[in-house]
């Protein structure tokens, strides 16, 4: 697969005119006992937390008050030790060994990358053996640099999205951002900018991830429209976006949500079970009733909800676009407060309750660092659903489809 290009494809107008009135004015920001707080609301964000005049255009910037994260699991003494093993490998990392002129010196994007949550995610990935974590961790930000996860661009991926295949849209029982699916708007030919595309929804999703909740909610409806009446993914992308998704997004499924299965998807499904860790089975839920893991207010009237939502891409694609940088400055604007570290905490990052581990905590901080970031105890399901697997699979069914059809995994 080749990296994504970074300019603007001919004719393709740059969504931000379309969006100019949110401006990304960066927050202020006050740090106390290394706790991060806003003294202003954030431009985009606050705008579209405004309840529009008629259907909703835009993405759902919070969970509902009663959507929680879990509450993040106690390391045993030989985990936390394994934890700081894998710590000290990638400190030593001063190179990434790419293809061509992409390799070099590691930069403070990729740094910040590596935080706390990100190296357990890839010790739980493999059963916390610290080697193969650094090997799939290294292994992972050469593929990031090689594909050009960084630099692929709204305005490049813009035409995937115009029929609104697919869109993040409010947040699940969990806290999770709900990434929907839907082959039956497929719009255009198998190619790479497909499979780029749903890479770059996969990043987007990850950006609007709320502190303490490291997991997405991916809803796939396979019904089917007059324009696309077969809707089954593609065997060989399939396996594609399979490879990506479990290689480099590791403990990222925390729930698939599957609707109106065409008995020809179902022999897609027989077809990739075997390659499917049985935990990661019991994340897939098909055909079940949405309301049980969607809160009625944040899902779509389409799937039986009450959320009065339309789909309109000059609308959705800027705001969405807006926000995600948005919440990337402010990320790295954190980070850079907190002294630029390795294995900085997320919840920090994402502005929760906890301090940053790159800076000396005080007998304050520590309580808050011990005060869970979520206060309810997660539902009986989340906590089966956060036991540990070796590669989980994802099952992101549906991206790209045209003669081979198209097929996205989630990742997990």
């Amino acid at each position: 697969m080749s990296a994504a290009p970074v300019s603007t494809e001919p004719g393709t107008t740059t969504l931000e005119t379309g969006f100019s009135e949110f401006s990304l004015n960066k927050d202020s920001m006050h740090v106390e006992n290394g706790t991060v707080t806003s003294t202003q609301p954030s431009s985009v964000a606050q705008s579209l937390r405004e309840k529009p005049e008629g259907p909703r255009k835009t993405p759902i910037v919070d969970p509902v008050e009663s959507a929680k994260p879990p509450t993040p699991a106690t390391l045993t003494a030989e985990q936390e030790k394994k934890y700081e093993s894998l710590l000290e490998t990638v400190k030593s990392w001063k190179e990434i060994p790419a293809a061509g002129e992409k390799g070099g010196a590691i930069t403070e994007s990729e740094i910040m990358w590596l935080t706390r949550e990100c190296l357990l995610r890839y010790l739980r990935a493999t059963k916390w053996n610290t080697a193969d974590s650094a090997k799939r961790l290294l292994a992972t930000l050469t593929w990031r640099r090689d594909y050009g996860t960084e630099e692929l661009s709204a305005d490049y991926c813009s035409p995937e999205n115009e029929t609104g295949k697919q869109c993040i849209l409010g947040y699940d029982n969990g806290a999770r951002p709900v990434h929907i699916l839907m082959p039956g708007k497929q719009n255009t030919d198998p190619s790479p900018r497909q499979v780029q595309h749903l890479v770059f929804m996969v990043e987007r999703a990850i950006d609007m991830m709320v502190a303490g909740q490291e997991t997405l909610a991916l809803l796939i409806n396979f019904k089917s429209t007059k324009n696309r009446g077969n809707t089954a993914p593609g065997i060989g992308q399939g396996r594609e976006v399979l490879n990506i998704l479990q290689t480099h997004y590791p403990e990222r499924l925390g729930r698939a949500l599957i609707i109106n299965v065409p008995w020809v998807v179902w022999g897609f499904f027989k077809l990739i079970t075997p390659f499917i860790d049985p935990l990661t089975k019991e994340k897939l839920h098909f055909n079940e009733d949405l309301k049980l893991h969607v809160p009625p207010e944040q899902l779509w009237k389409d799937f039986q909800g009450e959320l009065d939502f339309e789909y309109d891409h000059a609308t959705y694609w800027p705001a969405l676009n807006k926000l995600c940088e948005e919440k990337r400055a402010e990320r790295k604007e954190r980070w850079v407060k907190g002294g630029k570290v390795y294995g900085e905490s997320e919840i920090y990052l994402k502005g929760g309750n906890a301090p940053s581990l790159g800076q000396p905590v005080s007998q304050e901080a520590e309580k808050v660092a011990e005060t869970p970031a979520v206060a309810a105890p997660p539902l009986a399901e989340e906590k089966k659903e956060n036991v540990l697997v070796e590669q989980e699979p994802t099952i992101l069914a549906n991206i790209p489809e045209g003669s081979e059809g198209k097929a996205i995994e989630a990742k997990a």
